[in-house]
């Protein structure tokens, strides 16, 4: 804008010295000599040469003064421009998600492959949900060794599967039915812990926290991410198996929470702690899953729950497209 006007004030001043100049020269034209005709005349030529002069002297001056009036403002615009968007990227880091995902009905190949590059990185990997079933998976399909604490539902407890029951029942519509539902949810408890079982090679450490009032919402937390599947998110429209899911960033606000809070949950005394470890032999197993549980295992049932959890993971790593 300065540049514009300041050529819009030259073209001005230099089309008036035109003007007159011209009008001096034509009125000394029409004069008979010795009535001034040699001071018109003087004036028109002096106007015009001044014109020509002085806008070939602003030409060769105009980029000079175009830094000396338009360089520190575009500088100082620059930087403050700068500086909003840092301050506008560090809003957004804090309080808002790197990754947003749609609710979908199958495996979102390209939420599970992030993942995964979140769980090749981390050094410990915090699970809370309903069951280990997913976690066992993607701990088994990982190349590196993580530490791994996960907080489940206690199965023994009516409540602490209610919540999971209904927001299937809501997926299912009329079709569902809320007592099939629920055994359907305390077998995949079971096949879940037998995947953790199954996984206890790939990690350090397993620890389970068994509580009876775990958040209806699923957290998997990793050493720079956070992910929160919104399962009481049910005012979005048509339910999905797969909820919307939100990717939380190190250093946000929202991860600082949900790591805290999640350690408060799996450190605290309150619910069951159990401790799986790769010396955990499969008799020690079928003790803990009875203590988790409260029915007894057998020999049989174990192979019959292992093999569903592997037709489970093998289901779930096609449909991700995460390999075998």
């Amino acid at each position: 804008m300065l540049q514009e006007l300041f050529w819009t004030r030259t073209g001005l001043l230099l089309l008036i010295l035109v003007v007159t100049a011209v009008l001096a020269l034509t009125i000394s034209g029409g004069l008979e000599p010795g009535t001034g005709r040699t001071l018109v005349t003087s004036l028109g030529t002096g106007t015009l040469i001044s014109a020509v002069v002085g806008f070939t002297q602003t030409l060769v001056t105009s980029s000079a003064a175009q830094r000396s009036l338009l360089a520190p403002v575009v500088e100082e615009s620059r930087k403050a421009l700068h500086d909003l968007a840092a301050e506008y990227r560090s809003l957004d880091r804090e309080f808002f998600p790197s990754h947003v995902f749609e609710p979908t009905t199958r495996p979102d190949p390209a939420f599970n492959q992030l993942m995964m590059q979140d769980l090749e990185r981390t050094r410990l990997y915090g699970f809370r949900g309903f069951a280990g079933r997913y976690a066992a998976c993607r701990v088994l399909l990982a190349q590196s060794e993580c530490e791994l604490r996960a907080v489940l539902a206690d199965p023994k407890d009516d409540d602490a599967i209610s919540g999971r029951a209904r927001y299937l029942l809501r997926n299912e519509g009329a079709d569902g039915d809320y007592d099939t539902i629920v055994a359907r949810l305390r077998e995949q408890v079971s096949v879940g812990l037998v995947g953790l079982f199954l996984a206890r090679s790939r990690c350090a450490r397993i620890d389970l926290t068994i509580v009876s009032d775990p958040p209806l919402d699923r957290l998997e937390l990793f050493d720079d991410s956070a992910w929160l599947a919104l399962y009481s998110n049910t005012s979005a429209g048509v339910v999905r198996l797969y909820p919307r899911t939100l990717r939380f960033s190190e250093g946000s606000f929202v991860y600082g929470m949900e790591r805290a809070e999640f350690l408060r949950i799996s450190n605290s005394r309150a619910g069951l702690h159990v401790a799986i470890t790769p010396r955990t032999t499969r008799a020690d197993f079928l003790v803990l899953a009875e203590k988790i549980t409260g029915a007894a295992w057998t020999e049989p049932g174990f192979r019959s729950l292992e093999e569903k959890f592997h037709e489970f993971r093998r289901e779930f790593s096609a449909s991700a497209q995460l390999g075998s």
